[in-house]
């Protein structure tokens, strides 16, 4: 017996890193799982995004549990294409019980630098999607008079740092988005929180960006030469560097098993920063 059994998980951003990571986690607890996810490149980002060969790996390595699942390619900008996720979801399964608004894009630049076409992309993708899929799946929770939601901000919305001011600036907007809809469906037997971790050992940071951004005294960076770097630096808690995708899944199932006590809350998973302010 799991945590989870006769539980429905509607994920996004599922194909691959803390997505993948989370759909295990819940699956291992006995949840089916519907995963969605983009599964293409996105104009303005300069490192590749998930695949429909990585969304459909996903949905094998889950059905591995026992558990039913299914993945849907979707752009959670398009309030159409998730509102039909939702509903297919619901029509398949029979309810959604947890959502984990978990997609997310990241590049670097200045705020002087930053070009409409990047800002666009990660603001709509990191706020704006994480919206239309928490607005999605409230009528159907609501109907159940049970729900857990959870959004994936950073580390960077308890702090700040240079090159980042788009991913930031959305991520502190997912908090406030959250702890909003908390009071609004409050006594309605749903709570919405926030996992907030810090970097994660996933495509979404160890890509060429990210070396070029940390390493620019290095002639064409790679990951071995950025891995050096923080290990030179000592960056990270007790010799951990990045959270791995898992380290992140064990907050979520702590939020999605929770009988309803938390609410409007940000779960850390910072490797300390918070308490130095240094993202």
């Amino acid at each position: 017996m799991g945590q989870l059994d006769g539980r429905v998980a509607f994920i996004t951003g599922g194909a691959r890193g803390q997505g993948r990571a989370h759909a295990l986690a819940l699956a291992a607890e006995g949840a089916d799982v519907v995963v969605t996810d983009i599964a293409a490149d996105l104009p303005g980002l300069r490192y590749p995004l998930a695949t429909p060969g990585q969304l459909a790996e996903t949905v094998k390595l889950i059905e591995e549990y026992g558990v039913r699942a299914a993945g849907l390619q979707v752009d959670a900008r398009d309030s159409e294409q998730i509102n039909a996720a939702v509903a297919q979801t619901v029509a398949d399964f029979g309810r959604i019980d947890i959502l984990l608004a978990n997609h997310g894009v990241v590049d670097f630049s200045t705020v002087e630098q930053t070009t409409d076409e990047l800002w666009n992309a990660v603001v709509e993708t990191n706020l704006t999607g994480i919206f239309k899929a928490i607005r999605a799946v409230i009528p159907q929770m609501r109907a159940q008079k049970y729900g857990r939601i959870i959004a994936t901000a950073s580390m960077g919305a308890r702090n700040a740092a240079p090159n980042l001011g788009h991913y930031i600036a959305a991520k502190w907007g997912v908090i406030g988005l959250v702890k909003t809809t908390a009071l609004e469906v409050a006594g309605d037997g749903i709570t919405v929180n926030v996992v907030a971790p810090g970097a994660v050992d996933t495509d979404l940071f160890f890509n060429q960006p990210t070396y070029d951004v940390f390493l620019p005294d290095v002639i064409n960076p790679t990951e071995a030469d950025f891995r050096k770097r923080l290990d030179d630096l000592d960056y990270g808690l007790n010799g951990v560097r990045f959270l791995q995708p898992e380290d992140v899944s064990r907050a979520v199932l702590y939020l999605v098993t929770d009988r309803g006590l938390m609410t409007g809350q940000v779960l850390e998973i910072g490797l300390g920063t918070s308490a130095h302010g240094i993202y």
